[in-house]
């Protein structure tokens, strides 16, 4: 029973500490460069994942399964966030990034078929209603740029593809020891990026700062662990809607604590997007069990 209720309290837990990531990153752009900020974030919470992985005697995967891991990673940490903290360095708000990831369920519905899991017409409906939604509400924002848009359709990808790679390929990793992978694969490559780049710089230290405690802990810990549970005990499909719920929050957020506008259209666009997590969110009784079954992993 407590298993049970811990479960039905994580959704709306993930649902803040993910929003939450897009109002911390847009104050982390603020005072570095975006890959001087991703590299600091991964490095030190690379280390801290790691040993809490140790610690917590977790099952480290071994041959191809790490492969499968380590490149689930690159996608959803690497490629998802540094296109999402660049598009935020092109002053794309933190709603607008919200609301283009909120395109995440349907992403991975697209991909649904390649990790066995069915996708029902009352599902798809859904799909459709929170798509318009996401639209409208992203019509509604007019402060940026093409270059913006794209980063953040190569940020939705890398985290919907990644998504479905590792619940195909490594659906049954320990998600303490994937967690930890992902991060610390990531942290050299946005390291060298920013080198090679001469993203180095800091210009205000206690902002950076402020906001790396806030990404590592929450951000890069709490809300990734979380994320890898839940994916690890439901099949992709009912993790991703969640997704639906991340714009409407980051609006709110940003607008209570970083003073990016709420506009009536946007509102509009967040409350139909709402109402496809509603149809996307039923799960048919006859697939019920068949989600449930463990996916073959490619070895």
């Amino acid at each position: 029973m407590q298993s049970r209720f811990a479960m039905v309290a994580a959704q709306p837990l993930f649902v803040l500490l993910w929003s939450s990531a897009f109002i911390a990153g847009v104050i982390g752009v603020g005072a570095a460069p975006p890959l001087m900020v991703l590299f600091v974030r991964f490095a030190i919470a690379g280390v801290l994942l790691t040993a809490y992985a140790f610690l917590m005697r977790a099952t480290w995967p071994q041959g191809n399964r790490l492969r499968h891991v380590l490149v689930a990673g690159l996608l959803m940490q690497m490629v998802q966030f540094g296109a999402f903290y660049t598009a935020m360095a092109e002053h794309v708000s933190a709603a607008v990034i919200a609301l283009v990831q909120g395109l995440n369920p349907v992403v991975i519905a697209l991909c649904a078929g390649l990790i066995g899991e069915v996708v029902t017409l009352r599902q798809w409906f859904g799909f459709g209603i929170g798509g318009i939604g996401v639209a409208l509400a992203v019509f509604d924002q007019s402060h940026f740029s093409a270059t913006g848009l794209l980063l953040c359709v190569v940020g939705l990808l890398g985290l919907s593809i990644g998504t479905v790679y590792q619940k195909r390929f490594a659906p049954a990793v320990d998600p303490r020891a994937s967690t930890a992978l992902h991060v610390a694969v990531s942290a050299p490559i946005a390291g060298a990026l920013a080198w090679l780049s001469g993203q180095v710089e800091v210009w205000d230290a206690g902002r950076f700062a402020g906001s790396l405690v806030w990404m590592v802990l929450v951000n890069s810990m709490a809300a990734f662990l979380l994320l890898n549970a839940m994916l690890r005990r439901w099949d992709a499909t009912r993790v991703g809607k969640l997704f639906f719920a991340t714009p409407a929050v980051t609006a709110i957020l940003a607008w209570l604590l970083i003073d990016q506008p709420l506009r009536l259209l946007t509102v509009a666009g967040l409350g139909i997007g709402l109402v496809g997590l509603v149809f996307a969110a039923r799960t048919p009784t006859g697939s019920t069990a068949a989600a449930g079954k463990p996916v073959p992993v490619a070895r």
